[in-house]
């Protein structure tokens, strides 16, 4: 582990050790090694196949003499001249600790694929394009490229008309972000989109055009995606259709033009009266629209949906009402809020789909009274939840909430940081990284009365999970040797804990182990307050966090 100096006079030495093999893996190794000294390929792949599942799949014999053979190669580079083919009890410890070699999750999807969209959660990106904050980083396809990599199947794109009428920008809106063009990001799309996965991308449009402009937006769609574009026959869709029968398709959702207007005409209204102080807004407000930019005082605003850009808006879209069929024919998943409250807009339909909108906090508030209607609501249909519009610095909330009433697009700032981003992103490594996981039974099925599931009812605990913290390293790889403590060797703690359901939120610590690079604490955590009923199990996401 090095020398230390200390006050320029005393040097502290500590050796440099390599931690030995847990007790428990001892055991697995005597034991699949027929109490033997060496484990050939063929007793991996039998303690593969019966202590691990398969990895995450199927496991041929090949694959273990390929595990053997890169195992020695890195830790014995001699053995490719005495032909060696064993492991011994540190080669096969080495195997079960390298990411590499023995991934902690699977990479194989492995979850039905053939049940309708509304019965998976789908990893989404809110306002794709920004490469920063909301108010002022430039706009650019490269975040977007970013979220396909990582295998985000939901691209949000806000489209304004440019300074001169004639194109079409993408950028959020009356803020100072600087535009990129709309035909750049659909062609980083079309040769990003299945780069991680082959299950569809749907493109969410915030549609801010003239017809005239959405005819021409309908035409860069048609001559980019081609074949890939899943538009349907006829019309609306009763049912949404399968990942499976959509792979490498693109789906475009939001308004129809009609309904467009009509929104708009309906909050020019609402703009001409005085409001009622216990008129809330239900809904919340999107982002791009509770935020303007005046030019004269040159200061960023926070304004309403009902602002003057908003009645100017809707003032050129009600002159050229006429609706544009080439843009509408493209819509896969139609969008928008009916008229009404709350409860209108949750009704299911017997012969049509849509998706609906609810800022983070209009959730929150419709989750204290409806929580059942949302979860009938989305066993159909979508339910995308989007950040709240002070969100300036693309910070993002808990997805938690949205999951357990059913909500299949929680729209993350994917440029953002944080532990709410990184519980999004160890979600959907699940099911291969495919970026679908399907909703657990619970949120799809009714109970003897029909009742849907209620997110609020209190569930008895019947399992409790035990984790095994064996040890850490790597560290000493990415820091300098005093990073962290001038004049020692680290000392690391670890805290283990589950993130999912209130009831099952709970966060252990392990002892400190000081000085040395790679602790080894073999202790047992015991989350004995996670009440996982065979219902919350599909939300709790562990947490291991070093300090």
């Amino acid at each position: 582990m090095g020398s230390y100096r200390v006050c320029c006079c005393f040097t502290r030495k500590f050796k440099v050790t390599e931690a030995d093999p847990p007790s428990d893996v001892s055991e697995a190794f005597r034991k699949y090694a027929d109490g033997g000294i060496h484990m050939t390929a063929d007793q991996l792949w039998r303690f593969i196949e019966e202590c691990q599942g398969g990895n995450g799949g199927s496991v041929a014999k090949l694959d273990a003499e390929r595990i053997v053979e890169q195992v020695l190669h890195k830790r014995h580079p001699i053995t490719s001249l005495i032909n060696r083919k064993t492991l011994t009890l540190e080669d096969f410890h080495h195997y079960l600790f390298n990411f590499e070699l023995n991934p902690p999750i699977g990479s194989q999807v492995h979850q039905d694929m053939n049940a309708p969209l509304s019965h998976y959660f789908i990893y989404t990106g809110h306002n794709s394009y920004l490469t920063g904050n909301q108010l002022s980083s430039p706009c650019s396809d490269v975040p977007i490229i970013k979220a396909l990599k990582r295998g985000v199947r939901v691209i949000e794109l806000d489209l304004w008309p440019n300074s001169s009428k004639d194109n079409v920008h993408v950028l959020h809106g009356r803020t100072l972000t600087t535009p990129v063009e709309l035909i750049k990001c659909f062609k980083s799309i079309k040769e990003h989109a299945f780069t991680a996965s082959p299950y569809p991308v749907v493109i969410t449009l915030e549609d801010h055009l003239t017809p005239d402009l959405q005819a021409k937006v309908a035409q860069m769609v048609t001559e980019t995606f081609g074949e890939m574009l899943f538009c349907p026959e006829s019309g609306d869709l009763k049912e949404l259709p399968t990942p499976e029968s959509l792979k490498y398709r693109i789906l475009i959702s939001t308004k129809p033009p009609k309904e467009y207007l009509e929104a708009e005409e309906d909050k020019r209204t609402k703009s001409q009266r005085v409001k009622d102080p216990a008129d809330d807004d239900v809904w919340g407000k999107e982002p791009s629209r509770a935020t303007s930019y005046r030019d004269k005082s040159h200061k960023v605003q926070y304004g309403s949906d009902e602002s003057d850009h908003d009645n100017e808006d809707s003032e050129i879209h009600l002159k050229k009402s006429d609706s544009c069929p080439a843009y509408k024919n493209l819509i896969a998943i139609h969008a928008g809020k009916p008229k009404g409250g709350l409860e209108e807009a949750l009704k299911v339909e017997k012969d049509k789909v849509r998706r609906l909108s609810l800022a983070e906090q209009a959730l929150e508030k419709a989750a204290e009274r409806h929580q059942q209607q949302i979860v009938r609501f989305t066993q159909r249909n979508i339910l995308r939840i989007y950040p709240k519009g002070t969100r300036f610095t693309s910070s993002n909330y808990k997805p938690l909430v949205g999951w357990l009433h059913g909500a299949q697009m929680i729209a993350f700032n994917m440029q953002g940081y944080g532990r709410s981003l990184w519980l999004m992103h160890g979600m959907f490594r699940a099911n291969g990284g495919c970026g679908y996981v399907k909703k657990p039974d619970f949120l799809m099925t009714n109970g003897p009365n029909n009742e849907a599931f209620d997110p609020k009812a209190k569930l008895p605990v019947k399992t409790t999970l035990k984790v095994k913290v064996y040890m850490g390293d790597g560290w000493h790889l990415d820091f300098k040797q005093t990073h962290f403590d001038a004049y020692s060797p680290p000392d690391f703690y670890t805290r283990v804990g589950i993130s999912g359901a209130p009831a099952d939120e709970i966060m252990r610590k392990t002892k400190p182990k000081e000085d040395t690079w790679t602790p080894v604490w073999n202790e047992d955590c015991y989350m004995s307050r996670v009440s996982m009923s065979g219902s919350y199990r599909a939300f709790a996401t562990s947490q291991f966090i070093f300090y």
